[in-house]
């Protein structure tokens, strides 16, 4: 049987070097692709896997090198941000060819593109293309589809991030400064999808003990906004981060550091699905450390899931909620060590309202 090829673009950035490991230490064979050959080169020598590690150069304004790419892979993970400037091209040319796609995006924006321009394309080609796989965004779509299943009538859905010692790469600030200084942003309220200035306010989350109530940065620009209405029904969206994510003395200066230090995150995902009217409700939590090692762990294990077929039973661009069951497939990442996933289903109030 000849064994699946995953490509990753940006392998070079501290999260491609994350999923190359975790892939190469599930058996799988590599296609290390970017802008820098040498650095590619320099890669596939440390991982040191011979010919389970190829590289190929493409840049996102090379159509046809980007083709050629996800014409040799079955499936790619695009770890190289910010999306805002490269994950158009790179989520077109997958669609395209019909290679299975899955990024690391953060930018809402960025994901209402791919769904809004690639979903005929990769349907027809039968791409399976979930773009916001990662820690933000993606963990939290999840946490979402698994807090409200089974929940009917379901108000708002607030999903709120708790991030200390959080050290951006270059990537990361880049995206970071692009997210803080738009205008246009999106937001879900009142059942549709809304695009304009939003004033940005100082709110405060209950995370459960022993974190406790904390002052959170509110609306959080992430994409939930876009991804938890496809597969909950659900009015409003709040998205909420705590300025602790900021408060790291080096939070911004800190492209250079070593991954072991990098790695010293501590974080708590809550979400909490509140019915309409007469109450009830549930709340689960994600709490872990490495915030960059649990989102490589999702695309990875998604990756992997799809190229084996035990991926959705549809194609096209999908949220994670729905290409995946959302609470089996936390607790399969619960066990590779990502975090601890827990729900609150005492005041579930399932059926009907």
């Amino acid at each position: 049987m000849t064994k699946s090829l995953f490509a990753i673009y940006g392998a070079y950035g501290h999260t491609g070097r994350l999923v190359a490991s975790e892939l190469l230490a599930r058996g799988e064979e590599l296609l290390l692709v970017g802008r820098d050959a040498e650095a590619l080169r320099a890669l596939a020598d440390e991982l040191d896997a011979g010919e389970r590690v190829r590289t190929r150069t493409a840049t996102v304004d090379d159509a046809t090198a980007l083709r050629e790419v996800m014409t040799a892979a079955d499936v790619v993970i695009h770890c190289a941000g910010p999306f805002a400037a490269t994950g158009a091209p790179v989520a077109a040319a997958a669609a395209e060819t019909g290679c299975h796609y899955i990024d690391h995006a953060l930018e809402p924006h960025h994901v209402k593109g791919v769904f809004d321009t690639a979903q005929a394309t990769a349907q027809r080609t039968g791409a399976v293309m979930i773009p916001g796989l990662s820690f933000y965004g993606g963990l939290g779509d999840l946490l979402a589809g698994a807090v409200a299943d089974g929940i009917a009538g379901i108000d708002r859905i607030v999903i709120a991030y708790a991030v200390h010692g959080w050290r951006l790469t270059t990537g990361a600030k880049n995206t970071a400064s692009h997210l803080f200084a738009e205008t246009e942003r999106l937001t879900f309220s009142d059942g549709a999808l809304h695009a304009g200035y939003v004033e940005p306010r100082s709110a405060v989350f209950p995370f459960p003990p022993p974190l406790g109530p904390r002052t959170m940065i509110a609306p959080f620009p992430s994409i939930e906004v876009v991804t938890v209405p496809r597969h909950v029904p659900v009015r409003n969206v709040d998205l909420m981060l705590s300025n602790s994510a900021f408060e790291t003395p080096d939070a911004f200066e800190s492209e250079h550091i070593g991954a072991a230090e990098r790695a010293g995150t501590d974080f708590t995902i809550a979400v909490q699905a509140i019915r309409e009217g007469e109450g009830g409700g549930a709340a689960g939590q994600l709490t872990g450390h490495d915030l960059w090692r649990a989102g490589a762990l999702a695309s990875v294990e998604a990756a992997v899931r799809i190229a084996e077929g035990r991926g959705p039973t549809k194609t096209g661009v999908l949220a994670p909620g729905e290409a995946f069951a959302a609470e089996p497939f936390l607790r399969d990442l619960e066990r590779l060590g990502a975090f601890t996933l827990t729900l609150d289903t005492g005041e579930k109030g399932r059926g009907a309202p």
